[in-house]
């Protein structure tokens, strides 16, 4: 299986071009050689980002700006966006905490 960028036409902008290099060096810092589900561009936010495969982690960049990790529950649709992969990583297994006790209370 080959990895392809979604969402652009025939070219990237400067600004996206920037974003999605800040967003491969954290990738490259924090969590090389993890899976990648996707990389690509959403037109409707602005954001360039790699989505990783582990817990629906995004490594994202909206007009070359800083990186953001953004992480999604994907029960409730409740999304945060951090400055850390360690606060991702975090936030997802506080997360996974309060989705086993609700699993436990049922």
């Amino acid at each position: 299986m080959s990895l392809s960028i979604h969402g652009f036409k025939h070219y990237i902008c400067a600004a996206e071009a920037k974003g999605l290099a800040k967003c491969f060096q954290a990738y490259a810092d924090n969590c090389a050689g993890d899976s990648i589900f996707e990389i690509g561009f959403n037109p409707n936010s602005g954001y360039v980002y790699i989505a990783l495969e582990v817990a629906n982690i995004q490594i994202a960049s909206c007009m070359g700006d800083s990186v953001e990790w953004i992480v999604c529950n994907l029960e409730n649709g409740e999304e945060a966006f951090l400055d850390t992969y360690e606060e991702a990583l975090a936030w997802v297994e506080d997360n996974e905490d309060e989705e086993d006790a609700n699993d436990e209370e049922e």
